[in-house]
């Protein structure tokens, strides 16, 4: 027990946690999330110059080099949306070298269950994202220490819960937060990743309104119409965000769409004074759509060439996008990109050029007949991406228990990733209230429901992906 303790001092000692500064940390962070990324594939590194080479390979030859905005340009951009967010960095006490980030923001957030004597069914939900420790610098505490801060500026600020999301199968992750951090899954979902099709420019660039099937009619809806729909339906998933309004008006967010039958046309009726769907036809399915393509710019410095495999190198740099899309990569992939001018046969080397894909959001529907429309949206998303520079794959996601999940095409083309939500409540909330009301059962319940994964049906914010 004693040397429990005195490792934990001497880890606490080991590093001095503090706020980003953009002006003194940006490139130093930028190349350390690469360096975060590069050691995931054994025998790649970085030389002095910041050159990306394969150790293996006696000639150390210089290979393409894929820096996303988020490592070297902006790496608040997976929090900037947010009102509120803090990026936290470790930095060694004895010469200062940075070896940890952390990035937080808070959010509220709506659920549909009670909260005793609350107002209302919101609260403020603190999310954990990008988290990383250097390589050489593992094993240490540092991780912990991170998230340890980082949760204690979310009490601060008054979160009610903390949040983290991670893949079934990043054991570490899993083992830091369950583990040594005190959370609890709350959520499985699954993440859904299709390639663009490729199809000529000619189908591409006129989109219409109309399905390529007769019977279905695909039609996007005013902002304020969406906002509408969305407030009224939103309230049936087990969480959502409260700010959806504001998610929709985002420039990344390319717009809102229903899809349904032509033969119930007219009983899609919009009520133009309140911008509110006062009837819907029998079967019809709402989507929007976030460009991430945006979000995760990647930039070709290097020659492609003497890659050996592009596919893996790419992995190792796209940050947080990568881990998400990399397991379900297929050829077709490469195939599509190689229009773009890549001459090197196959499209073996194409993936060097910049990659980037759409994401699904706001996914809900009603009816029997669902499985043909969401066949519908995701052709109509293709297309889209079509016309989006450098998209070159689609991606959404559900919680295991949306009604929609079992109508997602199984395709050959769809591959799909396990997600895991995380969850811990924050002790001095609790402790807060219960001092208000001891006998607080409700609150109680609404815990309990959380804590044993009893959330699947959820609204994903595109900002948090």
């Amino acid at each position: 027990m004693v040397d429990k303790i005195e490792n934990k001092k001497q880890e606490e000692q080991l590093v001095v946690i503090r706020e980003f500064n953009q002006e003194r940390d940006i490139e130093v962070v930028g190349k350390l999330e690469k360096n975060c990324e590069i050691d995931m594939l054994p025998g790649w590194s970085t030389n002095n110059n910041n050159i990306i080479i394969n150790s293996n390979n006696n000639n150390k030859k210089r290979v393409s080099s894929l820096l996303t905005n988020m490592m070297a340009e902006d790496p608040l951009c997976r929090i900037r949306l947010y009102a509120v967010h803090v990026m936290l960095v470790a930095e060694l006490r004895e010469n200062g070298e940075l070896v940890g980030v952390v990035r937080g923001c808070i959010k509220c957030v709506g659920t549909k269950f009670g909260f005793g004597e609350r107002e209302t069914n919101h609260l403020k939900l603190g999310c954990i994202l990008g988290l990383r420790v250097s390589p050489s610098h593992r094993r240490m505490g540092i991780g912990f220490n991170l998230v340890k801060s980082v949760e204690e500026w979310m009490m601060r600020n008054g979160a009610h819960y903390t949040f983290l999301a991670t893949e079934k199968s990043n054991v570490a992750s899993t083992n830091l937060f369950t583990t040594k951090c005190n959370y609890i899954n709350f959520a499985s979902l699954v993440i859904f990743v299709q390639p663009v099709l490729c199809t000529s420019s000619s189908s591409s660039s006129n989109l219409s309104s109309h399905d390529h099937q007769d019977n279905i009619k695909i039609e996007k809806l005013h902002i304020e119409q969406a906002i509408s729909l969305y407030n009224n339906r939103l309230r049936s998933k087990d969480m959502y965000p409260t700010d959806i309004d504001s998610i929709l008006k985002e420039k990344l967010s390319l717009g809102t769409w229903v899809s349904y039958f032509k033969e119930e046309d007219k009983e899609w009726l919009i009520n133009n004074n309140d911008d509110f769907v006062t009837k819907t036809p029998s079967s019809w399915v709402v989507f929007s759509v976030w460009n991430s393509c945006e979000a995760y710019k990647i930039d070709h410095i290097r020659n492609k060439q003497s890659i050996s495999h592009p596919l893996k190198f790419f992995h190792a740099t796209l940050s947080h996008a990568k881990e998400k899309i990399f397991p379900c990569l297929k050829m077709p992939i490469l195939s599509c990109s190689s229009r773009s001018g890549g001459s090197g046969g196959g499209g073996g080397g194409s993936i060097g050029n910049p990659f980037g894909f759409l994401f699904l959001y706001g996914l809900y529907g009603e009816g029997e007949r669902l499985g043909e429309l969401m066949k519908s949206v995701l052709r109509f998303a293709s297309r889209l991406a079509e016309n989006v520079k450098h998209c070159k794959v689609i991606m959404t996601e559900l919680g295991v228990s949306d009604p929609l999940i079992e109508h997602v095409p199984q395709e050959p083309s769809i591959s799909c990733i396990q997600d895991l939500w995380y969850l811990k409540k924050m002790n001095s909330v609790a402790a807060a209230d219960h001092d208000r009301d001891r006998d607080r059962r409700n609150d109680i319940d609404n815990d309990e429901l959380m804590m044993m994964g009893q959330i699947g049906n959820v609204f994903v914010d595109p900002r948090d992906f």
